[in-house]
């Protein structure tokens, strides 16, 4: 696994220096290279992920597990959609992130087994739950864009770059992102409520509360667009009250509990 991980982390570095390098240049990095080295990368990460999730007592879901399986699905959805991407600023972010994620597969193991193969409905849920986050995450990203976008143009002093994409585009893309993950946690809700016995058992009820709290800021945002329309001020702080209540409400207990109590 160590040597899958050094791997991949060497290999979103050159990805992160080849966007970096060219990523206000009028026309812009070679999303080619770019996507061939991320690939691969995403690939070694993958197999990185497997072998510490997939454990011979059961799948290993700790925190650091999960928060690297995650950074491996926001970088393999962008990986797959770069060629036709027109929102590049925000890989930066991601492939830094992804640095990150490798790394503390192994430099902070820890072990919370859950055997799921008898399970499928859990495990169903498991995966609707890290999907709806990874979009409404990526979604995070686009509203802090839009937001940096809006900010460049108010400013008369500033000249737009060439490689800065159309203020509707993000806009649109934010919307869209939104309702994928909206759905996903609906659906994410839905199978907890069905077939989680202890979902607001002692220890996990806050976990439930939370993404609650922010499936109603979600709802509220995709409402108040699609009768008055938003303002993209309220949007992004919308969409980062909500990527904040999810993030809280999942990691929040498990960071105290794995990596501070133990």
């Amino acid at each position: 696994m160590v040597i899958f991980s050094t791997a991949a982390m060497l290999l979103y570095c050159v990805a992160l220096l080849l966007v970096t390098s060219r990523l206000f240049h009028v026309d812009g990095p070679n999303r080619t290279l770019v996507t061939g080295v991320s690939a691969i990368a995403v690939g070694l990460h993958g197999f990185a992920l497997y072998y510490a999730i997939f454990t011979q007592e059961g799948q290993n879901y700790s925190l650091t597990n999960v928060i690297s399986l995650v950074n491996w699905i926001i970088a393999l959805s962008f990986t797959l959609t770069l060629s036709r991407l027109k929102v590049i600023i925000v890989l930066p972010v991601v492939y830094a992130c992804s640095i990150i994620s490798v790394p503390i597969l192994w430099l902070l193991p820890s072990h919370i087994i859950a055997p799921l193969a008898d399970k499928p409905e859990i495990l169903g849920h498991i995966i609707l739950s890290l999907m709806a986050y990874s979009a409404l995450m990526i979604a995070a990203l686009y509203a802090i864009q839009l937001y940096l976008i809006q900010k460049k143009l108010k400013d008369k002093k500033a000249m737009m770059s060439p490689a800065m994409p159309p203020l509707m585009t993000v806009e649109k893309q934010l919307y869209h992102l939104i309702l994928i993950g909206f759905v996903l946690l609906s659906l994410s809700l839905a199978t907890g409520f069905i077939f989680l016995e202890d979902m607001f058992a002692d220890g996990k009820g806050h976990k439930a509360i939370l993404s609650i709290a922010a499936w109603f800021v979600y709802g509220a945002m995709l409402w108040q667009q699609y009768t008055v329309g938003c303002r993209i001020r309220t949007a992004v702080i919308y969409s980062l009250s909500g990527s904040f209540l999810l993030s809280l409400g999942y990691f929040g207990a498990r960071v105290v509990k794995e990596l501070i109590i133990s």
